[in-house]
């Protein structure tokens, strides 16, 4: 009987061919992200002191290259706020060739890190971390979009609500069309037609007149230079990632798949390699663009997102004159409703936080916070891992118990049972749970309850016996399983005085 042939996962790029209804969905998905890319790259340009053609290019590079070889399809890539925070002193003390050096050694550092499995921490980032990233990722693209809305004409404020109104409730009518686009296009014949004057795409700085071309940093290729963007590269490498991964985690929520994060870690950092060669500015993962894919639009290949930055070249240089004319408020209703759709409103209902452990809350509290006041999510993530850490280390700690036997055993020993996980937190505190004048010459530890994890267990239990010892009494320890036995017999005894 002849093979057949299998059938291409529903979400590839083979499927989305073969079905003329997937295609038309990732076409106008990556039309819409081109159309929200534009003003984003121009004001991270500003933000890291670039001319804006380098923060548009490097949008057409990440997207283009990630939807290559990164492990998350669907989600869009570009030149980022963070990534602009990281790398605008380089341009400011250096100038524009330093910062193309600093992008390609940091695409190497995140190819190097992604083939070392960093992508596989992301296991230990909580769930409340998560949700507190997600939270201050909505709070922080709506701030983005306040400058757009303070001293303009009092036109725009009319014209945001009737986008945010299309937005909503265009798809009652119909889903073959994104409403992002449909809003975009509606708001720019109204305003052409009526002669409204109001910010547009082109207020926001030049657009480009020429392709990309390879760029070859003019910098001296010694050890100076490796001392002056090596720091700016490892910190670039590091936001980056941790802004891709969290993304990355976010969307396999919300399109209950999995991504290959390793792919997407060495993916990112060959997109960086790639953009720098053509003169870009680097970038990573965005979150707000990537909700407009996968939310908004209802994108799920790669597809929506090599053409995202196909078009978002065909439209800067080709359609300059046409996109320079989309009123900014247009712009501005499609991202308060990514604001709207990204927040996890049910993590901030009474409900829930009555529910919800006080430490729990904390941590996310935490993020948010951090976040919101840096404007940076790695600082917000890492902060929010720690006080989770912390937290988790304190209820712990408090989970371990040393509980005397009502009476002595047959021996006539005195028998101790210890319950909980020893480490350098829960084990502080063991050494003064003994009665070590009051019991016989004979104690038995004993830890069938309990899991010895830190050289911090095994130095608490070696005071314990050197505490009995100086009493002349003997100590006899039992019930260790098999890694917490082979941990004691190592190093107990090795760590110093016990007492």
């Amino acid at each position: 009987m002849p093979d057949v042939p299998a059938a291409p996962a529903p979400h590839s790029v083979r499927a989305a061919l073969r079905s003329p209804r997937t295609l038309r969905t990732e076409v106008l998905g990556g039309l819409v992200v081109a159309l929200a890319l534009i003003p984003e790259a121009i004001a991270f340009s500003l933000v890291a002191g670039v001319d804006p053609r380098v923060g548009l290019f490097a949008s057409f590079t990440m997207a283009v290259t990630i939807a290559i070889v990164g492990g998350r399809p669907a989600m869009i890539s570009a030149a980022t706020g963070a990534v602009a925070l990281v790398v605008a002193p380089v341009v400011r003390d250096h100038g524009l060739d330093h910062l193309v050096a600093t992008v390609i050694l940091a695409g190497l550092l995140q190819v190097v890190l992604g083939l070392l499995g960093v992508a596989r921490l992301m296991r230990f980032v909580p769930r409340s971390v998560m949700v507190g990233f997600v939270n201050a990722l909505a709070i922080l693209i709506f701030l983005s979009q306040l400058p757009h809305l303070r001293d303009v004409p009092v036109a725009v404020y009319p014209l945001v609500a009737a986008g945010i109104a299309v937005i909503v409730l265009f798809p009652r009518l119909t889903k073959v069309v994104p409403a992002p686009l449909v809003a975009i296009a509606l708001l720019t014949v109204v305003v052409l037609a009526a002669g409204i004057a109001v910010p547009t795409v082109g207020d926001q700085g030049e657009l480009p007149e020429s392709l990309p071309a390879l760029f070859v940093p003019d910098v001296p290729l010694n050890l100076e230079t490796l001392r002056i963007i090596a720091p700016y590269a490892l910190g670039m490498a590091l936001v980056g990632l941790l802004e891709s991964l969290m993304t990355a985690k976010l969307v396999d929520e919300v399109t209950d798949t999995r991504s290959d994060t390793t792919r997407e870690a060495w993916g990112q950092g060959v997109a960086n390699v790639v953009t720098g060669l053509f003169g870009g500015m680097g970038g990573c993962a965005m979150i707000g663009q990537t909700m407009i894919n996968v939310k908004a639009s209802g994108s799920r290949t790669r597809i929506s997102t090599f053409l995202a930055g196909v078009f978002l070249l065909v439209l800067v240089v080709g359609l300059g004159d046409v996109v320079a004319v989309i009123p900014m408020a247009a712009l501005v209703a499609v991202m308060v409703m990514v604001c709207v759709g990204t927040f996890d409103w049910h993590s901030v209902r009474p409900a829930t936080l009555r529910r919800m452990p006080r430490s729990e809350t904390a941590v996310m509290l935490a993020t948010v916070a951090v976040t919101v006041a840096t404007h940076n999510l790695a600082y917000g993530v890492i902060v929010g891992v720690l006080v989770a850490t912390v937290m988790f280390a304190r209820r712990v700690a408090h989970l371990t118990t040393v509980t005397p036997r009502d009476a002595a055993d047959d021996a006539g020993r005195r028998v101790y049972d210890v319950t909980g996980e020893l480490f350098f937190a829960s084990s502080n505190d063991l050494v003064h749970q003994f009665d070590y004048v009051g019991d016989p010459q004979d104690v038995v530890i004993d830890l069938s309850a309990a899991h010895v994890w830190d050289a911090s267990s095994v130095a608490a239990l070696d005071a314990v016996r050197t505490k009995y010892a100086a009493r002349g009494k003997h100590v006899t320890v039992v019930g260790m399983n098999a890694d917490s036995a082979e941990r004691h017999e190592r190093l107990s005894g090795a760590l110093g005085a016990g007492a």
